[in-house]
């Protein structure tokens, strides 16, 4: 059990490699438009495919206030919802939730790197702390039940 306060990128960064390869079953996602995440790094793709080869239902849930930079700046990760669709699922809030500026990064239940604002680093990362994180997944199931657009790695109409 640990809970650290993360105050430079360079540290969030490092926490945010830290927790995914530490996820064994489900990681949940809600931020501003992944772009601090950087999802389609090289590590990090190979984490994801890890998490999902083995997966189960909803392995992989991801909830973004703005989609356009997932859809045009993450080609890499918008294929893995694409392959694992039975198992992975992102989705763009509605706007009635456009206000809310934090982010959460939770993986397994368990452990979770919480950034209070989207544009400063100021984090908190808790490993092995499920109590602590049980607000937060009640939060993120919150978001996700509110429903949005799904991401889509195609294009509608002809």
């Amino acid at each position: 059990m640990s809970r650290e306060l993360i105050t430079s990128w360079n540290d969030y960064q490092a926490a945010i490699d830290r927790l995914l390869a530490m996820a064994s079953q489900k990681i949940c996602i809600y931020d501003e438009d992944l772009t601090q995440l950087r999802l389609d790094s090289e590590n990090r793709q190979n984490a994801l495919k890890r998490l999902l080869h083995g997966g189960r239902n909803e392995t992989l849930q991801i909830a973004v206030r703005n989609a356009v930079p997932l859809s045009r700046q993450n080609p890499l990760l918008v294929g893995l919802l694409t392959t694992y669709s039975h198992l992975a699922a992102a989705q763009q809030t509605p706007p009635q939730l456009a206000h809310l500026r934090d982010s959460m990064l939770l993986i397994d239940g368990k452990h979770a790197l919480i950034r209070f604002e989207q544009d400063q680093p100021r984090s908190k990362l808790l490993i092995d702390e499920a109590e602590e994180l049980r607000p937060y997944l009640l939060r993120f199931g919150e978001i996700w039940s509110e429903g949005g657009e799904p991401v889509r790695n195609t294009a509608l109409g002809l």
